[in-house]
């Protein structure tokens, strides 16, 4: 077994700086480094400047090649996305379409690893079919969701000005994403 960290990526956020998905998402990696992992942020800045996923375009502009790059080396991966009329945001769908670039990976797409699942929504109607339907996808990305997904309404604001949760509940359910992908991640090294 190696004695390098295990890398932890998260994918998440919106167009809007500091959006409540991009702060949950945080909140969870923060988890992660404190039981012992290390993490690499993909947020919504960096997902804002990613093309429109092309399957017919061979060429991949450097976005492209340092999500696929950063997801290779992954041992596991937390997504975090708003809910949006039921459904994840289309810049989360662009992330995850561009990972089709991996298919003729030795490990393709997300293949042995744990993907832990954060939505935040204005709403629980919101919540619980994004929920679902971005486990849907990680599945088909061959993905292993993690048992637990954290689903927040942001009805009312969800965290302080320094990022942190408001909501003692809510801490919890970042925080056992992270550790959940983090523990499946120390797993799996084992094998």
């Amino acid at each position: 077994m190696s004695s390098r960290k295990p890398l932890i990526v998260g994918i998440g956020g919106t167009t809007r700086p500091g959006s409540s998905s991009e702060c949950a998402l945080q909140c969870a990696l923060r988890a992660v480094e404190a039981a012992g992992g290390e993490t690499r942020l993909l947020g919504g800045e960096f997902l804002s400047h990613l093309p429109i996923f092309n399957p017919a375009n061979a060429d991949q502009t450097d976005e492209q090649k340092l999500l696929a790059d950063t997801v290779r080396q992954a041992d596991g991966v937390i997504v975090a996305s708003p809910g949006y009329h039921g459904s994840i945001s289309g810049v989360i769908k662009n992330a995850l379409d561009t990972l089709e670039v991996l298919r003729t990976d030795a490990r393709p797409y997300l293949t042995d690893r744990a993907v832990g699942c954060i939505i935040t929504a204005d709403g629980w109607q919101a919540a619980g079919t994004t929920l679902t339907t971005l486990r849907s996808i990680i599945h088909a990305l061959r993905g292993w969701p993690t048992p637990f997904g954290a689903a927040l309404n942001s009805t009312s604001p969800l965290f302080d000005a320094a990022g942190a949760c408001n909501e003692a509940k809510d801490a919890w359910q970042l925080t056992t994403v992270g550790e959940q992908v983090l523990d499946f991640a120390k797993m799996k090294a084992r094998t």
